[in-house]
């Protein structure tokens, strides 16, 4: 049947906004499938809980430490809410967790793309048009191919945009975005600092 959506595309929607069922149902018939169009689609409803909270401020909040591989990475992550009870809430330390174990593994260098300076951007792009410069491939053939390792260095370089060490369908943007939708809260990641033996540390 046309515009027919699964069931489990419909509750991933409601996961990722908190927007009622049929309004996700709908916005995926009007997005024929495509779970991340049908958000956007919300967004602009103004029907994404989600993306209403995001904008709230968030001046409480904790600070965690987690030690990985014997003491050979330490990790410390600021993560703030609304409110000093979400910050005592068990999903919240269990988020808090989950991404100082995510920040040990994975080694981000920023918590999203806002965070990354123009300048490393621009960095990046010379280094790889240096590295297609004599690929002998046509111009629009050489932008998607920039755009594309662009996009790979921004998954792995920001924390929000890695793929999630327990869960390669999610990324830690999914996670927070469920987090908020459960809490009824705004939850960001403010920054963190990594520490490995023998190296400096990142932090954004």
């Amino acid at each position: 049947m046309a515009n027919e959506v699964l069931p489990e595309h419909v509750r991933d929607v409601r996961d990722k906004t908190s927007a009622p069922l049929l309004d996700c149902k709908k916005a995926l018939q009007e997005a024929k499938g495509n779970i991340d169009k049908a958000i956007e689609i919300l967004k602009i409803k103004g029907l994404s809980k989600v993306e209403k909270k995001s904008g709230r401020n968030t001046p409480e909040g904790q600070i965690f430490s987690y030690i990985h591989a014997g003491g050979k990475i330490g990790i410390i992550v600021e993560i703030n809410c609304e409110t000093d009870f979400v910050a005592r809430n068990s999903e919240f330390q269990d988020f808090a967790k989950e991404v100082a174990m995510q920040i040990a593994a994975s080694d981000p260098k920023y918590v999203s793309k806002d965070n990354m300076p123009e300048s490393f951007i621009e960095d990046e792009k010379k280094i790889i048009l240096a590295q297609l410069h004599d690929s002998g491939k046509k111009p629009e053939i050489v932008q998607k191919m920039l755009e594309g390792k662009l996009n790979k260095i921004v998954e792995e370089s920001c924390l929000l945009n890695q793929v999630y060490i327990r869960d390669s369908k999610l990324k830690i943007e999914d996670l927070l975005n469920e987090l908020v939708s459960k809490l009824g809260e705004n939850v960001k990641i403010s920054r963190f600092v990594r520490y490995q033996i023998g190296e400096t540390s990142s932090n954004e």
